[in-house]
């Protein structure tokens, strides 16, 4: 997947990191379609140097972010800490899914950050995959469309 976004940067990096967020979220919940066969959950436990991330979704149709992240520092190079959560917001409520994270411990902001994406990341990779007893939709109620 290759993202080429342009934006206001001149005036901050807000709208630019929350429309890719948009956009990635809503990437996914094409991709997904009605979930059939899928895992729909996904967990990691993930450790970066001297950070530790636990990363938790569920693809349920239904929107919820929890962060329980603090960044020790305002900016990671010109970058506003703040905005990741904006970015994961924006993800969350466009792919329809539960996503959590939960920070352990961890005292550089980069580290921190970046365990979050790659924490996503293989999370969705379990949720996504094909599980062979799943028959249809991973839902009692048959359906997982927002």
């Amino acid at each position: 997947l290759t993202v080429k976004a342009t934006g206001d940067l001149h005036v901050d990096y807000h709208h630019t990191v929350e429309d890719v967020g948009i956009c990635l979220g809503k990437a996914l919940a094409l991709a997904v379609g009605d979930k059939s066969g899928i895992a729909r959950y996904g967990s990691l436990a993930l450790p970066m140097e001297e950070t530790l991330m636990t990363t938790a979704l569920d693809l349920s149709g239904r929107m919820w972010l929890v962060m329980k992240v603090e960044f020790p520092t305002e900016k990671i190079g010109t970058f506003d800490t703040e905005l990741v959560e904006t970015f994961w917001q924006a993800f969350a409520a466009n792919a329809l899914c539960n996503l959590h994270f939960v920070l352990h411990h961890g005292t550089n902001s980069h580290h921190i950050a970046e365990s979050m994406w790659k924490g996503a990341a293989r999370a969705l990779r379990q949720a996504t995959t094909i599980d062979p007893r799943q028959t249809g939709v991973p839902s009692s109620k048959g359906t997982l469309i927002g």
